[in-house]
């Protein structure tokens, strides 16, 4: 059997030792956007595509039990998926590599738990890095801390150095496979919120994104906490004044899904005694759902996201706008016809 049970103290201390020898790396402290940052914001407007085995049930939040054969989509067509964030004026895509429920769209040898082993073996990580490649767009990757297959027990704190190094192990996957095809510009981390900011190892995963992937601007949901509590849930965008504390240090950019940037939006923001500016990214989806489900009808008009898309893009941040293709794995000629008149009115 090829995968490996890693849960083993052998495999910590090894994964310990090898991360204790990177050098540490931060961001600078700046009341300006750094390079890469200044990159992001240039960027402007992208397309967050959800997509996995929630996509089989109906389902927003899966925890883990369904079996692999559920997932089961009659192709992956990235080019479709590229091609029509490309004809909406968007300049790059991020895809949720493995959402809350541990479902990994590509094959880790860490897990069984992935496409390897369902009824569409199709590594869709690779296969959209390879198109966004051939088509000429950014390409960024959503992961969940959160997982409710592997680390089920969030108050399992003796769990947790086993946990970190796994998701450490699948982001070096992840990283290492993307870079053979295209520069990652983004890693989008969800889910920290299930335990409190210093159980997650951001220290390390910055580390490790920035020295594969430079450029790759990293960010955990819910970043800001409030000057009581570093660690509050929630602390919204519009209630975000500057010099607020970095709730996931180090981080580049802000989150806070669904909701839209403060008018005015601060970007300075403090941790351990420096000052960091960070610019906001809005995530917001077409209709209810972020993943396909057949029960979503209700979508925003034109003028709503026009509306939104004017203001999440303001005051130099930015906009992911999502679409969750169908079980046939192509996004729907609707959603498809709805971004293209999204970007006749906006004039992109």
């Amino acid at each position: 059997m090829k995968k490996q049970v890693f849960f083993s103290l052998t495999l910590c201390l090894l994964a310990a030792k090898v991360f204790a020898q990177t050098k540490v790396v931060i961001p600078t402290a700046s009341d300006k956007p750094n390079r890469y940052q200044q990159e992001q914001i240039d960027r402007k407007y992208g397309m967050f595509i959800h997509f996995g085995i929630n996509t089989f049930h109906d389902q927003e939040w899966t925890d883990g039990s369904k079996p692999t054969s559920s997932y089961a989509p009659t192709t992956i067509d990235a080019k479709q998926w590229v091609s029509t964030a490309k004809a909406a004026g968007m300049k790059y895509i991020i895809l949720v590599s493995k959402h809350h429920d541990g479902f990994c769209l590509w094959d880790s040898k860490y897990t069984n738990y992935d496409v390897a082993n369902s009824a569409n073996k199709t590594n869709v990580v690779e296969a959209l890095a390879k198109e966004c490649r051939k088509q000429g767009i950014r390409l960024g990757l959503y992961y969940s801390l959160w997982d409710r297959k592997q680390n089920g027990n969030v108050n399992d704190r003796k769990a947790d150095r086993a946990y970190n190094t796994y998701m450490l192990n699948q982001l070096t996957e992840l990283l290492d496979m993307t870079k053979k095809y295209t520069d990652i510009v983004e890693l989008w981390l969800d889910g920290g919120w299930e335990k409190e900011n210093y159980r997650w190892p951001a220290q390390e995963i910055y580390t490790l994104v920035k020295s594969k992937a430079p450029q790759c601007q990293v960010g955990i949901n819910w970043t800001i906490g409030s000057p009581e509590n570093a660690d509050k849930h929630v602390v919204q965008p519009k209630d975000q004044q500057n010099l607020f504390p970095i709730r996931y240090f180090p981080s580049d950019f802000r989150l806070g899904d669904p909701y839209l940037p403060g008018t005015p939006d601060p970007k300075l923001f403090t941790a351990q005694g420096n000052i960091y500016y960070m610019p906001f990214e809005t995530t917001v989806v077409l209709g209810e759902r972020w993943f396909y489900n057949t029960t979503d009808k209700k979508y925003k008009t034109l003028a709503e996201l026009e509306d939104i898309y004017r203001t999440a893009t303001a005051q130099d941040n930015i906009l992911i706008l999502n679409v969750g293709p169908n079980r046939e794995g192509r996004i729907k000629e609707t959603d498809v016809a709805l971004l293209l008149q999204l970007k006749e009115k906006l004039k992109l």
